[in-house]
Formats: structure tokens, C-alpha cells, sequence
């Protein structure tokens, strides 16, 4: 995975349910879905880019869990994978400092929110994973 670009993304878990997130920043994605996260900065292991980008975005203090998946894509011409890790729990108060909503939301329910692309294959394999 040397020549992809990494995005961090987490699957944060609770009561059997799993936070997702409005975006608010208006670009192409804007009120899109998403499963928090962000681009590693270099340097960075994944772990840490994922504590960072929590507490950045959020204001909580993360444990990240077990590797998920990865969803390889391209944006704007650049190859990138989308690594996934579980968050079984944080510390802290949800704050939004990046994003317009928070929703606590079964699995079955994802497919009512709009995702971009390269979270499709996310949810997915959430939902093979519920029903294995």
C-alpha cells in the first residue's frame, strides 16, 4: 500500500449501534455521511492519525481497536485506501467541531444516510459481518 495516499476512518461502537457524521465543510462532500476519521499526516502511525483526528474532530479521547477493513479509491487523480479500525471506547464528551450532526444508528439503518463512494464497501462489510 506504499503508493496509496492513507485515510484513517473508524467504526465507533456503542449499544450496538455506530456513530456516523454529517459533514459540514462545503465541498464536494458537503452533508454527505461518514464514518470519522481523516487524512495521516506524515509521520503518523495509524493509530495515532486516528487519536488525532477524534480528538480534533470531536474532543474525545479515542481507543482505537481492532483493524476492520481498507476501501481502495481514487480522488482527484490520486490513488487512495480508506483504513478502518474499530473504537470500542472514548473518554469524553461528543463536541462537534467539523461536522453539521452526529447519529447513533444501527447497521441496518446505514443505507438510509448518503455515503460517498468509498464508504459503501464499509458498510458492506459491516452488514455481512452482522449477519456471519
Amino acid at each position: 500500500m506504499q503508493n496509496y495516499k492513507k485515510v484513517i476512518a473508524s467504526i465507533i461502537q456503542q449499544d450496538n449501534k455506530v456513530l456516523i457524521a454529517q459533514r459540514a465543510k462545503k465541498d464536494a462532500l458537503y452533508e454527505k455521511w461518514e464514518f470519522p476519521g481523516g487524512k495521516m499526516e506524515h509521520g503518523e502511525t495509524d493509530h495515532q492519525c486516528l487519536k488525532r483526528e477524534l480528538k480534533e474532530e470531536f474532543g474525545i479521547e479515542a481507543e482505537v481497536g481492532e483493524y476492520f477493513c481498507t476501501s481502495l479509491f481514487e480522488h482527484k487523480g490520486i490513488a487512495m485506501a480508506m483504513v478502518v479500525y474499530f473504537v470500542p471506547r472514548y473518554a469524553g464528551e461528543i463536541k462537534l467541531f467539523d461536522h453539521k450532526q452526529i447519529k447513533w444508528v444501527t447497521v441496518d439503518e446505514l443505507e438510509q444516510f448518503e455515503f460517498p463512494d468509498p464508504d459503501l464497501p464499509i458498510i458492506e462489510k459491516l452488514k455481512q459481518r452482522k449477519s456471519a
